[in-house]
């Protein structure tokens, strides 16, 4: 899904409580208009955006009732800072994900399983772990996040411009570890040929990269 669109849902206040809501159980109209305080019909709107959007789903019990519960797992990040604004794409939870050498900063313990059935202990011991990962994960994240707007704010001091500080860091980063041609610069940050020429150009009028031959490098 895409991000402005979920972001966009979840603006409002009352979806979110239905979602926070529906993660503890399933519940049927007239339970989610007690909780919000607000009318069966405002619920119905709600409970239809959020069934568009495919974050919702409904079945139908033996008495006729329609009981609305969550349809998926999505995880929705975006980062504010002084340097740039984004949200990433929600993607599923993927229990299957192969993390082994994907994340060279991060160490996990990946316990392989041999098909058994795991009990009721092995779960609860898995789940307590998890949750520990994750309390680590986004404590990790607040960190580099922090790390990466003092290092931006300082890079920005060095380059004095009031331009994208981040694209400079990009391109100087480029030519840090070892990206030496326009071509090869402009492809490791994904930018027009002549972006990248500009903000080199930049850079090296203040004497932070130089060229010789056709190959960058930092001064």
């Amino acid at each position: 899904m895409d991000s402005a669109v979920l972001l966009d849902l979840l603006g409002n206040e009352n979806r979110r409580r239905i979602l926070r809501l529906l993660s503890h159980k399933p519940c049927y109209v007239t339970e989610i208009s007690e909780y919000l305080g607000v009318s069966p019909k405002a619920v119905i709107d709600h409970l239809r955006k959020l069934e568009e959007a495919g974050l919702v789903e409904s079945r139908t019990d033996e008495q006729r009732r329609k009981y609305f519960h969550i349809s998926r797992s999505l995880r929705l990040e975006v980062n504010v800072s002084p340097h740039g604004f984004g949200a990433k794409s929600a993607y599923p939870a993927n229990p299957s994900l192969d993390m082994t050498g994907r994340c060279p900063h991060v160490t996990f313990d990946v316990r392989s399983r041999d098909g058994g059935e795991e009990d009721l202990a092995d779960l609860a011991a898995e789940f307590s772990r998890l949750e520990s990962l994750e309390n680590e994960l986004s404590l990790a994240q607040r960190w580099v996040h922090g790390r990466m707007t003092d290092v931006l704010d300082r890079l920005n001091e060095t380059i004095g411009t009031d331009a994208d500080s981040r694209f400079y860091a990009e391109i100087l980063a480029a030519v840090a570890t070892g990206k030496r041609t326009l071509p090869e610069i402009s492809a490791e940050v994904d930018a027009p040929t002549n972006a990248v020429e500009g903000a080199l150009r930049l850079l090296s009028d203040r004497g932070l990269v130089r060229n010789r031959g056709g190959r960058w490098r930092i001064s």
